[in-house]
C-alpha cells in the first residue's frame, strides 16, 4: 500500500502529532508499505527521507499552545505537486480542522481520504468561523479517527460528524530501560515532562506542591524535562527546595525513557487542553507510577484511577498530599506498576496499526465501490 500522510505542524519542532506520525510511519514501513509524509519546513532541514517539506512555517496560537503551520497559495502549489507526483492508495490527514496544509490536502486530493483529529476543544472561534469550509472539506473523508473521546466530541460539536476511536500509539517495549543511578534518590524521585512555557501543562501547580512534598521527604528530588526559559522558573522556587529540582531541558527519546524509568512517581499536573495524554502511557510503559490531574482524557488512560492516581485539576494541595501518600506506600506504587504494565499494551503500535490499517482498507474499498462506509465496523482486536 502506498500511503500519503499530511502533517500539520513543522517537523523540526517535536510534538505529540509529529511523534505519532513518525512512529506510525516507521511501523508501516517495517510492514512493507510505502509512506510519504508532507509537512511544513524548509528544504534544507535535516529530515528523514520520507518527509517532503512545503515551505517555511509560521507560528500561530492554537489550543493553548503555539503551532508552527503552513498555509497559502505557495503551499497549495506544493501540496498539489506532492499529490500529482505520487499515486497514493490512501491519504491520511492529521488535524484536518487546523488551518494548515492538511486542509489544503483535503481540498485537492482525489484519492480515498482518512482523517485523524488529536485536539480537544470545547470552544473554538476559529473553527466556528470556518465551519462552512470545514464541513465541505470533511465531506470528502471516507473515515474519521479521533484519538480520544474528547477529540471525538470536538469533531461532533464543531463539525457535526463522527469519528472512530483509535488511541495514540507507542512502542511499549522501548521504555523498558534501566534507571539512571544519578537520577535516583533515597526518598524517591518525581518527574515532569512538558513545554515549560505552556501554562496548560501545569508545571506551576507542581512547583507550588513541591515544597510540601520536599519537607515531608527531604531527600526526594524532582526532575523537570522540557523546553523553555529555565532561569526564571528556577528563581521562583523557594531557595530551601530549589537544589532538589533538576531541570533537564529538552530530552531525547532515550533520555525520556530513562527519566521515566528512574521515577518513583511521574506527575502530570496539566490543567486543560489535553485530548489523550501519551506521556502517561509512556510513563506506564517505563514502570513509573502516575499521579495526574483528573482531566477526562487522563481518567481514560488511567482507567478511572485503576492504573494511576488522580487529583482535582489545579489543586496543588491535593497534589502534594497524594504525592506524599504515594511516596510513603511502596506496595501501592507496585500495584500501579503491575496494573499499568498490562493496561498499557492496549496502546502498543502492534495493535493500533492494525486498527488504522483496517480503516485504510475500508476507505480504499469504499473508493472502489466495494463497501459502504456507514455499515463498516472495526474488527475486535
Amino acid at each position: 500500500m502506498k500511503v500519503g500522510i499530511a502533517c500539520p505542524y513543522s517537523w523540526d519542532v517535536p510534538g505529540g502529532v509529529q511523534v505519532h506520525i513518525r512512529d506510525f510511519t516507521e511501523e508501516l514501513t517495517r510492514r512493507g508499505h510505502t509512506v510519504s509524509v508532507l509537512a511544513p519546513g524548509d528544504d534544507d532541514d535535516d529530515l528523514p527521507p520520507y518527509v517532503v517539506t512545503v515551505g517555511r512555517p509560521v507560528s500561530v496560537p492554537y489550543n493553548g499552545s503555539v503551532a508552527r503551520v503552513a498555509f497559502g497559495p505557495r503551499i497549495a502549489a506544493r501540496v498539489r505537486r506532492w499529490l500529482l507526483d505520487n499515486e497514493f492508495d490512501v491519504v491520511h490527514v492529521h488535524e484536518p480542522a487546523s488551518l494548515s496544509l492538511g486542509l489544503i490536502t483535503t481540498l485537492w486530493a482525489e484519492v480515498p481520504l482518512v482523517a485523524t483529529s488529536h485536539s480537544a476543544m470545547r470552544r473554538s472561534r476559529a473553527m466556528s468561523a470556518a465551519q462552512g469550509i470545514l464541513k465541505s472539506a470533511f465531506e470528502k473523508f471516507t473515515a474519521h479517527i479521533a484519538v480520544s473521546e474528547e477529540a471525538r466530541r470536538t469533531v461532533v460539536q464543531h463539525l457535526g460528524g463522527d469519528a472512530v476511536l483509535i488511541p495514540n500509539g507507542l512502542y511499549v517495549d522501548r521504555f523498558a530501560v534501566p534507571p539512571r543511578p544519578e537520577w535516583l534518590s533515597a526518598d524517591g524521585t518525581l518527574s515532569f515532562l512538558g513545554r515549560l512555557d505552556e501554562p496548560r501543562k501545569g508545571l506551576q501547580v507542581l512547583l507550588e506542591a513541591w515544597p510540601v512534598v520536599h519537607d515531608a521527604f527531604p531527600e526526594a528530588r524532582l526532575l523537570v524535562a522540557g523546553r523553555g526559559e529555565i532561569d526564571e522558573i528556577r528563581r521562583g522556587i523557594d531557595p530551601r527546595h530549589r537544589d532538589a529540582v533538576q531541570f533537564l531541558g529538552g530530552v531525547s527519546d532515550e533520555d525520556k525513557a530513562a527519566m521515566l524509568a528512574s521515577s518513583d512517581i511521574y506527575v502530570a499536573p496539566h490543567i486543560g487542553g489535553e485530548s489523550f495524554g501519551i506521556v502517561l502511557a509512556e510513563a506506564m510503559a517505563a514502570g513509573a507510577p502516575v499521579l495526574a490531574s483528573e482531566l477526562e482524557a487522563f481518567r481514560t488512560v488511567l482507567d478511572g484511577g485503576r492504573l494511576g492516581a488522580l487529583v482535582p485539576v489545579g489543586d496543588s494541595k491535593a497534589l502534594a498530599a497524594e504525592a506524599i501518600a504515594m511516596l510513603g506506600d511502596d506496595e501501592r506504587r507496585q500495584r500501579y506498576r503491575q496494573a499499568a504494565a498490562a493496561g498499557v499494551r492496549r496502546y502498543d503500535w502492534s495493535r493500533v496499526t492494525e486498527e488504522i490499517l483496517a480503516i485504510y482498507e475500508m476507505a480504499i474499498a469504499v473508493g472502489a465501490g466495494g463497501a459502504d462506509r456507514h455499515t463498516f465496523r472495526l474488527p475486535r482486536l
